[in-house]
């Protein structure tokens, strides 16, 4: 797993072995899998480039932190990390580290389905949850609610192929199948932080 573009281009990213102690599985997203996210985010007359660089950007759900760290090389200005697993925790902050981004990055341990208040809300968000577990709506409800999630943010789901997701509110903006995962980038409501 790497970096794919950007002032870290390149960089390994470490990757918890696939069952910790506790038997939960991180799923790190396939590089390709990433690369179809941002080269849609990057183009997408509903994105852009600007939509990525100095944006505040959450990535909850975040195992090996490789979303908010390819956002942060591409030019985003911060980036908070929410992951609740021990194991996967180590091996974000080794990743931040790794990738010097120290002063840009914040990890929250904790649960993304009951965040803490958000410092300053987020412009763009990802969510990369187990599959089958409907979290993705529940974590979107939660750290609304919690201030996260900046009125019209962008946010990027990866569910599994077969799984639905309704967020009410949010506009469908873009779906794409990769294999068992399904990207979806959906634009938050204007009442998203109320």
């Amino acid at each position: 797993m790497r970096i794919i573009a950007g002032r870290n281009r390149g960089r390994k990213l470490e990757a918890p072995p696939q069952e910790n102690k506790r038997g939960a599985a991180t799923r790190p997203t396939a590089d390709r899998v990433r690369q179809a996210l941002f080269d849609m985010l990057w183009h997408a007359p509903w994105a852009g480039r600007a939509r990525i660089e100095g944006a505040e950007v959450l990535d909850a759900f975040a195992g090996t932190g490789a979303l908010g760290l390819e956002a942060l090389s591409r030019g985003a200005a911060h980036a908070c990390f929410i992951e609740r697993d021990r194991v996967a925790l180590g091996v974000l902050r080794a990743n931040i580290i790794a990738c010097r981004e120290e002063e840009r990055a914040r990890i929250l341990p904790g649960d993304a389905t009951r965040p803490p208040r958000a410092p300053a809300p987020c412009e763009l968000v990802f969510l990369d949850p187990p599959y089958a577990q409907d979290l993705v709506p529940r974590a979107v409800a939660a750290l609304a609610h919690a201030g996260w999630i900046a009125p019209g943010a962008l946010i990027c789901a990866e569910i599994g192929a077969g799984e639905g997701l309704e967020l009410p509110g949010a506009e469908l903006l873009a779906e794409r199948a990769h294999g068992a995962a399904r990207l979806l980038c959906l634009r938050a409501g204007r009442d998203a932080a109320a």
